[in-house]
């Protein structure tokens, strides 16, 4: 969701930045943004603690942070990435299943749903999971709250842990960085901007007419050799 279809980065930085002024911190940068980059309200957490100077509870910190965000979302709004109101509307119009697969907390992704319009089949964010990405749980559950088969779904992420959840989870990808670089391989595609899809009864292609990758072949397992 964060990067992907919105572009709240921004705001992150914003709200960590300022958690991190109330913790005695040296300062925030985009460098530490960058290393929190598809992670979880744990993760987060965690190394801004390791950055304090003051001693506070953890869920403490995490109030802070996530009530920040969220009144951010509620009083200023949060833009849409391009392409992507329009990606999700041809996927509905086509009747393809689609669901939202978030690492962040519920009351931050129920206020960007509320104030964006965005609608999903789906939702899985940080509390419907045991563990969050880059471990495949998410994805897992998403597929199975869509009755499919997760070889047969196409998962958009925006940063190396959405992506890594979505592989493990057996998802072939489309890759749409925004902070950090990501690399294609076998099974994952790689554009600048969701503008550069589009939506078919078939699913989701690249507007070039340029296929996407092919998922990786299936590794057999060898038969056992002993009786």
């Amino acid at each position: 969701m964060d990067g992907l279809l919105i572009d709240s980065e921004p705001l992150w930085l914003e709200a960590e930045t300022a958690v991190m002024a109330r913790l005695g911190g040296d300062g925030w940068t985009e460098a530490d943004q960058v290393q929190l980059l598809g992670g979880s309200l744990d993760r987060t957490v965690r190394y801004l603690l390791s950055r304090a100077s003051r001693l506070v509870p953890p869920e403490i910190v995490g109030e802070w942070l996530m009530s920040g965000m969220a009144e951010r979302v509620r009083d200023h709004g949060v833009p849409v990435q391009p392409g992507a109101r329009e990606l999700l509307a041809q996927v509905a119009a086509a009747g393809l299943p689609h669901a939202l697969v978030t690492s962040s907390e519920r009351r931050f992704m129920d206020a960007v749903l509320a104030r964006t319009g965005l609608r999903f089949d789906a939702l899985v964010c940080a509390e419907d999971v045991s563990v969050t990405k880059p471990d495949p749980e998410p994805y897992v559950l998403a597929a199975k709250l869509l009755g499919a088969d997760p070889a047969r779904c196409l998962a958009l992420e925006d940063s190396p842990n959405g992506v890594a959840s979505a592989e493990a989870a057996g998802c072939r990808v489309i890759a749409v960085p925004s902070l950090v670089p990501i690399d294609p391989a076998p099974g994952r595609t790689v554009v600048r901007s969701l503008t550069e899809l589009r939506a078919t009864r078939e699913g989701i292609v690249l507007r070039s007419g340029r296929p996407l990758e092919p998922a990786p072949p299936a590794v057999s397992t060898p038969a056992d050799p002993g009786g």
